[in-house]
């Protein structure tokens, strides 16, 4: 048996955990099953109570949600402290880097839904342009400091390179022609991990 990933292929949480099975070696152990958050009738409700994805169902058929747990999960079957260092500075800089990444994903998708599920008479420019604005703070920051790729990258790096490919995706890129240094690094990453060319999906 195998375990089953629901997930859907623009999301890019569920291509963290894509990303973070290949990079630990498991992703023979996964079949990716797509799911469709706004169907009531998808069983995504029963396996995650909040209906969001990525969830990652167990051969027990127990779930785990969300990335971040379903990361800590992959990482402990692969032996631990692989993309989630086990203690101290490098634990706390990873988490770190990851809870920046996950922010700018979630700033990213909340400007997509206000776009697509709202009329256009009915949207929120300032809610878009407060996403927006936390986006452009985090991958300033980014840019400003020195972010590492270490040889066996951490669920921080991981999750970076998930949040600009979100970017390219959904916002045409447009962070890259100010952002020379996280555009050097993020090709780095492409080079340096498999994983993350054959989880890209086209706009």
């Amino acid at each position: 048996m195998t375990m089953i990933l629901r997930s859907s292929p623009p999301s890019p949480f569920g291509r963290k955990v894509k990303i973070a099975a290949g990079v630990l070696g498991l992703s023979d152990r996964i079949t990716v099953e797509v799911a469709d958050t706004n169907d009531a009738g998808d069983s995504l409700r029963d396996q995650n109570p909040l209906g969001k994805i990525p969830v990652l169902i167990l051969e027990n058929g127990d779930t785990i949600y969300d990335s971040r747990v379903i990361a800590e999960y992959l990482d402990d079957m692969a032996g631990g402290g692989k993309i989630i260092p086990a203690a101290g500075k490098d634990r706390l800089d990873a988490l770190r880097l990851q809870a920046l990444a996950d922010g700018i994903m979630d700033a990213g998708i909340l400007q997509v839904y206000e776009k697509r599920m709202r009329p256009e008479d009915k949207q929120h420019q300032p809610w878009i342009d407060y996403q927006a604005e936390k986006i452009a703070r985090a991958i300033g920051h980014l840019e400003a400091g020195k972010v590492v790729l270490h040889n066996t990258p951490t669920i921080g790096e991981i999750a970076l390179a998930c949040a600009l490919g979100y970017l390219d995706l959904r916002f045409n890129g447009d962070w890259r022609a100010s952002h020379p240094q996280l555009v050097k690094w993020l090709d780095t990453f492409a080079a340096a991990v498999p994983a993350f060319g054959k989880t890209k999906i086209a706009a």
